[in-house]
């Protein structure tokens, strides 16, 4: 029988070996294991190489606050907090709502819902209220755990029987417990029965082809298990300091600041500031002596801003992911620091499952070759292999560990993976040596500074403003994000395409939207491209965005949110939701 163990031990043992690592490596068999007391606290917290390690390692920049707690406190407080939650009346399958920035309490909860068997719904805290109505309702959240900024957006959400748990509250809030009472509850815990490895453990929303965002679940053993594909393409070992540059309540901090790391046994280092500082970052990043980095590409384009080589640091690997790096942003970083960026891909469904692995030749562009335990097929609309087309993965006897459990209805009934294969919905190009090189999405879903933007998602929201008839939400090319949502606009009959009404329309978008799915550009046009059936034809509009056809026939007035002072008041003065 094949343990965690012992694949962990597989994979760091043949790091940088990649035909090895591939064809020897097994999944553990899927037999009960509970992540957080099998192997955080019965190997890290106890053994005596790693116990007094730091586990997590936050630094606060902008009061110079440093925490540190070893992987023995993290389990005990994460004891503390599990026996906390369940005198509330938490029990095995009930589910939380996890509303936290990078906060002590984050990875403290995070723990303690595994050894307990309660289902985490991570949720970033740039939520508006109707979006943190939706996630209660179709989650079916039992607790909040929120930081006190969250507190008033629950002003008038209802939800009587919620028990409401705030972290760091200066004074009371009515109705609220404060978290900090679980300091008084007892350091040891007892499971209340067996944790199997398809018990469900996180419910993840991400962005989809349909307005509402999707359910995603994964198991006690997606996730945890499923992350050593992560920990090997990170070329984590134990000891490390890795920095993973990502905002809770997205898939990728659960991949990279929590699952990876600890599988590898490193240390997870978080710098908070207020605004961010390439520089700053940088120099943390060398006085601390950060070994491994992973950041958005984004971050790296910041980076590359800056004089690198004055920057003296300690790192052995650097890796992106969210969307292809641009060559000369690689070519800076290895002049600078002798290190190449290895890119990797997968998503909020899977661990990673595909990337440039330690050791092996990085070809620029690509997101690199299939990693240990992932079987993958490139296939057409009709399921025949193919150089080019959809990122799909072989089920069965193959089921990656990885692999989410499904998306989940509103019945609790799943779908999307099962049957004989997966897909991706991501289209690649695949070379005669394996590599593969990112295309697109086959469901218009884009990146924005590494989130995912559902067009679908953002058209309806548009479509509940009295003046717009139809609209079309497309990516437009951005130096520092890569690509920012623009969206064009057809008009109700008689109404003006002008800067006033383009103004109303931004308003209601950034009621109704959190800040990072923003609508950066409008441009109110007089007809959209369709296709014979009446289909809005996205390609091209996309292909007019990226090459910047001014002249072409379907053009419109464009205007952006920069134009308008009124909208950059809105967010100073923190009226914006």
């Amino acid at each position: 029988m094949t343990t965690f163990q012992d694949a962990r031990a597989f994979l760091l043992k043949h790091r940088s070996d990649y035909d090895t690592a591939v064809k020897g490596f097994l999944w553990p068999d899927p037999v009960p294991f509970n992540w957080a007391l099998d192997w955080f606290d019965a190997e890290l917290a106890r053994n005596a190489d790693s116990r007094d390690r730091a586990a997590l390692w936050i630094v606060d920049a902008a009061s110079s606050r440093e925490t540190k707690l070893s992987f023995a406190v993290l389990s005990r407080r994460s004891n503390q907090v599990a026996n906390f939650l369940r005198a509330q009346g938490l029990k095995r399958g009930d589910h939380l709502l996890l509303l936290l920035g990078n906060v002590v309490p984050l990875w403290e909860t995070m723990l303690a819902a595994m050894k307990l068997g309660v289902v985490v719904i991570p949720a970033t805290t740039l939520l508006t209220p109707d979006e943190l109505h939706d996630r209660l309702d179709r989650g079916r959240a039992k607790v909040v755990v929120a930081s006190q900024d969250q507190v008033a957006k629950f002003a008038a959400l209802g939800g009587d029987k919620l028990i409401r748990i705030v972290v760091g509250a200066a004074s009371s809030h009515e109705g609220w417990l404060p978290f900090e009472q679980a300091a008084s509850f007892p350091e040891d815990f007892k499971p209340d029965g067996t944790t199997n490895a398809e018990d469900p453990m996180l419910l993840y929303f991400t962005s989809g082809t349909t307005a509402k965002p999707k359910l995603v679940r994964h198991s006690q053993r997606s996730y945890p298990v499923g992350g050593l594909s992560t920990m090997y393409w990170l070329g984590l070992q134990p000891g490390d300091v890795h920095l993973n540059i990502s905002s809770p309540g997205w898939a990728k901090h659960a991949w990279s600041c929590l699952f990876a790391p600890w599988n590898a046994g490193a240390t997870v280092f978080v710098v908070n500031q207020p605004r961010f500082d390439a520089k700053g970052l940088l120099a943390t990043i060398g006085r601390c002596r950060v070994t491994t980095l992973c950041a958005p590409p984004t971050v790296w384009r910041l980076f590359i801003q800056e004089k690198l080589a004055d920057f003296k640091v300690s790192l052995r690997e650097v890796c992106g992911a969210g969307e292809p790096l641009n060559p000369e942003v690689i070519d800076q970083v290895k002049a600078a620091w002798g290190l190449t960026i290895r890119d990797g891909y997968g998503q909020t469904e899977t661990t990673a499952l595909a990337g440039n692995s330690p050791g092996q030749p990085v070809k620029i562009g690509s997101m690199g070759r299939p990693l240990p335990g992932y079987r993958v097929q490139i296939t057409d609309s009709d399921g025949h292999v193919t150089r080019e087309g959809e990122v799909s993965l072989l089920l069965g006897a193959d089921r990656p560990a990885g692999l989410m459990q499904g998306y989940q209805g509103d019945d609790g009934k799943l779908s999307g993976a099962d049957g004989d294969i997966y897909r991706s919905g991501d289209v690649v190009f695949v070379d005669d040596e394996g590599y593969l090189t990112f295309v697109g999405r086959s469901d218009d879903v884009f990146k924005s500074s590494d989130y995912r933007i559902s067009p679908f998602e953002l058209e309806s929201i548009l479509l509940e403003h009295d003046a717009v008839a139809e609209a079309a939400v497309v990516p437009s090319p951005d130096p520092i994000r890569l690509a920012i949502p623009k969206a064009y606009v057809l008009l109700v009959s008689g109404n003006e395409r002008s800067a006033q009404t383009a103004l109303s329309i931004f308003k209601h978008l950034h009621a109704r939207l959190a800040p990072f799915k923003r609508i950066r550009k409008i441009e109110l046009v007089t007809e959209l491209p369709k296709t014979i059936s009446g289909k809005i034809r996205r390609v091209q509009l996309r292909r007019l965005e990226h090459e910047n056809d001014r002249g072409d026939a379907l053009r419109g007035e464009e205007f952006r949110e920069e134009d308008f002072p009124e909208l950059q008041k809105l967010r100073t003065t923190g009226s914006e939701s």
